[in-house]
């Protein structure tokens, strides 16, 4: 008999813990799998009408803004952090990569994208040290279910945070409340599961002394990303202009699969049979019989001497397409989001028509930029001081990547033209898109290049057309 005591190093308990969730996982992978190899489920014949009606519900859903969220993620590349002066800061740039920001930082982005908000929370690494002892720091991505921020009303500044979850090893909810010196820790009273109970007799506190935990990070360790709020409104994912337009279109498909599928298997009519009566013995209401049920396999049959068939002309779905076309294009329009990731008839267009396409889409993106760029300011200072640095990060530049797609030709003529009116090359490096450390290794390979060529010129060029003295030769 194994043992499954809750604890993640008994490894009895891990082998039935992960097993489970293998097998649980399982059908999943293999539905996703036979969707990658081209054999998903068979269209089907419509069985009862609830059931029918429920399948429609479910295959009518088209998810534009899954694609409106995403498309400001990809623009959203945050490349590094350097000093006030642009130099390469080689702490935040370890901390970065440590923490492995530049995968990590896009789970916070999507987290603001799709629900308003995302976090980071900053705190001691359980195994790295820095040079001074002092523990390294830690920066894990956060999500809004399990954080939350009060804000100063006076000032403006974050006051108070919160991080709870639940724990699936042991079953008990833990929380921590956060301030910019201190910490106090809970944990619920009794085993929980997924949903954390909140009334006043479900949590204990269970921290050393009733000071809390002290930490002289000197701020809120937890830091908020918020999606563009307005002055005074709570922030919103960046398709909430558009959830009414994304059920309009999910119910105009709704509308064109069912008269497509009636048009393939049309409604019928008859007339001249006598249809057969009986007296339902559940009820006693009389109900007719219906001897005439549609299938590719059948054949209808009547003994009335005037029986007819037929059947209904097929609809028009040309009508869906157009309302379908429209409200999609409303819906990138008031999102701010380009025409051409829902191409439509843009075919064959030109790079100056991408990019005035992407004018407001751009412009979303920047703004996005300031914000984050600074709250990461704001984790790198909390960085700092959890690893005993004692710099101001408040004054670094975080690094982003341009978020105006432009093709390799236009990068090219451009960096051209900077050089020739005198731009430093690690100036146009970075306007390029280039991270802090490839920065430094483009100028540094630049100036080994250039030295080497100094140091492989004679000292004494022979003279040339241009450079002999006409008094030298006797003229």
């Amino acid at each position: 008999m194994l043992d499954e005591t809750p604890d993640l190093d008994n490894p009895d308990y891990m082998l039935l813990r992960l097993g489970r969730r293998l097998r649980k996982r399982a059908g999943v992978l293999d539905g996703w799998w036979q969707y990658y190899r081209g054999r998903p489920p068979l269209p089907e014949l419509p069985r009862n009408a609830e059931a029918a009606f429920i399948d429609f519900q479910r295959k009518a859903r088209t998810n534009f803004c899954g694609l409106i969220a995403n498309a400001t993620v990809h623009r959203l590349l945050a490349l590094g952090v350097t000093g006030p002066d642009g130099s390469p800061d080689d702490r935040a740039s370890r901390w970065w990569q440590a923490n492995r920001l530049d995968s990590r930082q896009k789970l916070v982005w999507r987290c603001g994208m799709a629900q308003s908000v995302g976090y980071m929370l900053v705190g001691p690494h359980p195994t790295r040290v820095e040079d001074n002892g002092r523990p390294s720091p830690l920066i894990t991505p956060e999500h809004p279910s399990e954080c939350v921020v009060e804000y100063d009303p006076e000032t403006g500044e974050p006051y108070v945070g919160l991080k709870a979850y639940a724990n699936d090893v042991d079953g008990y909810g833990y929380a921590r409340v956060l301030y910019d010196d201190r910490s106090f820790p809970y944990r619920t009273v009794e085993r929980c599961g997924s949903r954390l109970p909140w009334g006043p007799d479900s949590w204990v506190y269970v921290g050393e002394g009733d000071n809390g935990e002290p930490h002289d990070l000197g701020g809120l360790p937890l830091v908020e990303f918020a999606r563009m709020p307005d002055l005074g409104e709570e922030p919103e994912p960046e398709f909430a202009s558009v959830m009414d337009a994304q059920d309009r279109v999910n119910m105009g498909v709704l509308n064109r699969m069912a008269a497509s599928r009636y048009s393939g298997f049309r409604q019928k009519w008859v007339k001249g049979h006598r249809f057969a009566k009986r007296k339902d013995p559940s009820t006693g209401l009389t109900v007719v019989e219906q001897p005439f049920t549609p299938g590719p396999n059948t054949v209808w049959v009547s003994e009335g001497e005037n029986a007819q068939f037929g059947q209904l002309d097929a609809t028009d779905l040309s009508g869906f397409l157009k309302e379908h076309e429209s409200d999609v294009r409303d819906m990138l329009i008031l999102s701010q989001t380009p025409a051409y990731y829902y191409a439509s008839d843009l075919i064959n267009i030109s790079a100056d028509t991408v990019s005035a396409l992407d004018l407001m889409h751009v412009a979303k993106c920047r703004e996005h930029i300031a914000a984050f760029g600074e709250g990461l300011e704001d984790v790198m200072s909390l960085a700092a001081a959890q690893a005993g640095v004692p710099e101001d990060y408040t004054e670094a530049t975080v690094r982003w990547a341009n978020p105006q797609y432009l093709s390799p030709t236009v990068q090219a003529d451009a960096a051209t033209k900077l050089k020739s009116i005198g731009y430093p090359l690690d100036v146009i490096a970075e306007d390029l898109g280039e991270s802090p450390q490839r920065v430094r290794r483009i100028t540094a390979g630049a100036a080994s290049a250039a030295l080497l060529a100094a140091s492989l010129l004679p000292a004494n060029p022979a003279p040339t057309a241009g450079n002999v003295d006409a008094g030298a030769t006797g003229g």
